[in-house]
């Protein structure tokens, strides 16, 4: 597994240098065509990984209801999130991995509940598992994002 987390730092960094070097208008943007928005997509990543990890093995996510509510599959913006939410999305796209990467090393995660992906119909049977897919599902959402960066410089 030290592949796939040195794949989630790694992309975890590219989100932060995202909203690093974006004002909070371009990261709240909804361009014409897209029913969300980078920030969106950044925290969308957090939740979904909390939930495949901590949820599906019967465990407690660091993240508030309020959180998981407002990122997760099947939310969409409900208005612009301010520099508050934006600098707290920052900081958990690293300290959710480390708690992650450090619980998974420990063998928390000795349960998992399998659960049948939407978007590719795979069952993720276990946490080395739902790891792998967040790899995948983080790269997705990179996808989108650099489609929406597109999107509102022109």
């Amino acid at each position: 597994m030290d592949f796939t987390f040195q794949v989630l730092e790694n992309t975890r960094k590219i989100f932060k240098e995202i909203i690093e070097t974006h004002s909070l208008a371009e990261l709240n943007k909804i361009p014409n065509g897209f029913n969300n928005n980078i920030i969106w997509n950044i925290g969308h990543i957090v939740v979904t990984e909390q939930l495949l990890a901590y949820k599906l093995s019967g465990l407690e996510s660091s993240l508030s209801d309020e959180m998981i509510n407002n990122y997760r599959k099947d939310s969409k913006p409900n208005g612009d999130v301010s520099q508050g939410e934006v600098d707290e999305i920052k900081g958990l796209l690293t300290s959710t991995l480390e708690k992650t990467k450090e619980d998974y090393y420990d063998d928390v995660f000795e349960k998992y509940n399998a659960y049948t992906v939407s978007t590719t119909g795979n069952t993720l049977s276990n946490i080395d598992e739902a790891l792998q897919f967040v790899a995948i599902h983080e790269g997705l959402h990179y996808g989108y994002v650099l489609a929406l960066l597109k999107a509102i410089k022109n």
